[in-house]
């Protein structure tokens, strides 16, 4: 396996655990329920680790980009499909920008 193919694994890790600490921050309700507070600070922790992992190979602005970029769009589906938030048009249009930046970061 090559060392950006790793790169990017480490980066879809720190993604997915990026995007699982803050559904954890979600329902945790203020930090009132134990378990999804704890989650936060352990999901976290994997994501700044696999983000930092993925820096030896890639860009940071790069990474970064993709990193918070997809981690906001599959927090919005997930906030629409599991916690019932509203769909908008400037929601969506919002997000449709937030994808065409971070595909124009990658232009060379």
């Amino acid at each position: 396996m090559s060392q950006n193919t790793i790169a990017w694994i480490c980066l879809i890790l720190a993604i997915l655990a990026e995007v699982a600490g803050t559904s954890a921050m979600k329902m945790s309700h203020g930090f009132t329920f134990l378990l999804p507070s704890i989650l936060i600070f352990v999901f976290y922790f994997f994501s700044m680790g696999f983000l930092s992992l993925s820096l030896k190979r890639m860009e940071i602005g790069f990474a970064y980009a993709i990193w918070s970029g997809l981690g906001t769009l599959l927090i919005y589906f997930i906030g629409i499909s599991l916690f019932y938030e509203p769909v908008t048009t400037i929601k969506s249009i919002s997000i449709a920008c937030i994808i065409v930046g971070v595909m124009g970061l990658k232009q060379e």
